[in-house]
């Protein structure tokens, strides 16, 4: 069966989440995604559209602590570019909404939609919905008290918009591969494996640790962003001269130090990162001289050079003082490091 539209569909969805992605970094990295101090899902597609409106916008988000002190003294000029990147990012938001929900009920309503996928494909607008309301969860932490978001909210809000991308990149690429659903040791021709068992099998739980492992990484990347810890130690590779960063036990207990001290969620991220690097470029060279197919040689090369521009990146990024654009390039590396891992999995399911 042709699934030519589902496939279009779903890669609409992969690129619509990336740019989203993307545009929240920037609204993270500029200090805007607290500038709009209301949910309003549907009315608030619309912005301030007079002097007035502004001015009552402007009025509210001086109440909030971040206003008092990280943009004290902001002008209204400045305000509403804050408002701008917020708006723009909350808007592509309810587009990936549109870009999910609208296809997949008209699908499901012309009986397109293959039966064994329906249940995972129904994910999709439900992690959506639930993703719009993490998002004013997310921000609510930010509107009192603190003068920032929490991190712990950021990085779901992050951590669910990459299961959705994930859940469609998956789909698209078993689309692609002639299947409805995933399979296991042949392929959609019926063709017998170009690797015994027991090979596949390992190969398979080998990158699917892989890209579970990258997901992590991503994820403590928020944590760094969250804490606004890559505007500290701005060396590499030593930290304030050390290996391990001064301030490094600030927080008592382990979880507690990881999560909340941002000289270690900068340590943390930086050795998550560098062993990725590591590992893709280790398990390119296996499959390389290890006689594995060419589709998985192929598909762990993408990795090995995405993660080496993933990492050359980062450490540009904070040599750099973490200026806007070489982090959101780096942000938008890191989704596609994540496609590529996942990629690098489903080859193993196609040999």
């Amino acid at each position: 069966m042709h699934h030519t539209k589902l496939i279009k569909w779903l890669d609409a969805t992969v690129a619509a989440v990336a740019i989203a992605v993307v545009v929240g970094g920037i609204t993270r990295l500029t200090e805007s995604g607290l500038s709009i101090t209301e949910w309003k899902p549907v009315a608030g597609v619309l912005p301030p559209l007079s002097d007035l409106d502004w001015a009552t916008a402007y009025t509210r988000f001086l109440q909030i602590p971040q206003a008092q002190t990280v943009h004290l003294g902001i002008t209204l000029g400045a305000f509403k570019t804050l408002f701008w990147w917020e708006w723009v990012h909350r808007l592509l938001a309810r587009g990936v909404g549109l870009v999910i929900a609208v296809p997949f009920f008209w699908f499901l309503a012309r009986g397109q939609l293959p039966r064994a996928l329906i249940p995972r494909l129904a994910t999709l607008p439900l992690l959506v919905a639930a993703q719009g309301a993490l998002g004013w969860y997310m921000v609510r932490s930010g509107l009192s008290v603190r003068t920032n978001v929490s991190q712990y909210r950021l990085v779901a809000h992050l951590g669910l918009a990459l299961v959705i991308l994930v859940v469609a990149l998956w789909t698209s690429a078993s689309l692609r591969a002639g299947r409805s659903a995933p399979s296991h040791g042949r392929d959609a021709a019926g063709a017998g494996s170009a690797l015994g068992g027991a090979t596949r099998t390992r190969w398979t739980r080998i990158t699917d640790l892989f890209a579970a492992w990258t997901f992590g990484v991503i994820l403590s990347g928020g944590f760094v962003a969250g804490l606004r810890a890559g505007h500290i130690f701005n060396t590499f590779p030593l930290m304030g001269g050390q290996v391990v960063p001064p301030g490094y036990s600030q927080q008592s207990g382990f979880l507690a130090n990881a999560f909340e001290n941002p000289a270690a969620a900068q340590f943390h991220h930086r050795v998550l990162a560098i062993l990725t690097g590591l590992v893709a470029l280790a398990l390119w060279l296996m499959a390389s001289t290890g006689n594995a197919p060419a589709l998985v040689v192929k598909a762990l090369r993408t990795v090995a050079l995405v993660a080496c521009v993933q990492v050359a990146l980062g450490i540009t990024t904070l040599l750099m003082g973490v200026p806007v654009l070489v982090a959101v390039l780096h942000q938008l590396t890191a989704v596609a490091l994540l496609s590529a891992a996942v990629m690098a999995a489903h080859a193993t399911r196609r040999v």
